[in-house]
C-alpha cells in the first residue's frame, strides 16, 4: 500500500534524468559479420544476422533498447501503484520497411495488468507513465529528434603498429 501522504507535486513529478554513463562502449569482430558488444562495466552481448542463430540484429537492440528505456523510465510511477513487484512486458514489433531498410514506425506497447486500479487512478498513472517516457527516455528522445547520424571514422588501432615505418 503506497504512502497517501505523498504530496501530489511528488507523486506528479516525472521520472528524474539520469546522467549519460561516461564508460567507453565498443564492438568487437567475433566472425563473419558477427561481433560482441562490450562496455566498460562488463556487459556484453552477441551481435549479428539472423542466420547466426543466438544473437541480437542491431535492429533489435534498438528495439529493446527503446523498450527498456520506456520501461526503465516509467518504472516509478507504476510501482508507486501496483507495488514493486508488479509484472510487465513492452514489447516494440512494428515492421521493416524492407525497401528503404529502416523501421518507420516503432510503437512501445506494454503489457500490464492495471484491472486492480479506479478509472481514475489509472488514467493519472498512464499519464504520468507517459510523461516519464517522454522527459527520460533518452532513446526514444534520440529517435522522436532524429539524431545526427555523421559518417564513420575509420583509424589504424592505437596499438597496432601496421604500416609504421621508422
Amino acid at each position: 500500500m503506497t504512502d497517501q501522504s505523498t504530496t501530489t507535486e511528488t507523486a506528479d513529478a516525472p521520472a528524474a534524468v539520469t546522467p549519460s554513463p561516461t564508460d567507453p562502449l565498443w564492438v568487437e569482430r567475433t566472425g563473419s559479420r558477427t561481433y560482441r558488444g562490450y562496455t566498460a562495466r562488463g556487459a556484453s552481448v552477441e551481435i549479428g544476422p539472423v542466420e547466426a542463430g543466438a544473437v541480437f540484429t542491431p535492429g533489435e537492440l534498438l528495439k529493446i533498447a527503446l523498450a527498456a528505456c520506456a520501461g526503465m523510465s516509467s518504472d516509478t510511477k507504476f510501482a508507486r501503484v501496483l507495488g514493486d513487484a508488479y509484472e510487465a512486458v513492452i514489447r516494440v514489433e512494428d515492421a521493416k520497411d524492407l525497401d528503404e531498410d529502416r523501421y518507420p514506425v516503432l510503437t512501445e506497447r506494454f503489457e500490464i495488468d492495471l484491472s486492480g486500479l479506479d478509472e481514475q487512478t489509472r488514467n493519472k498513472t498512464l499519464l504520468l507513465a507517459q510523461r516519464s517516457i517522454d522527459r527520460a527516455c533518452t532513446v526514444g528522445r534520440t529517435l522522436k529528434a532524429g539524431a545526427l547520424v555523421p559518417p564513420a571514422v575509420f583509424e589504424q588501432p592505437a596499438d597496432g603498429a601496421e604500416g609504421a615505418s621508422s
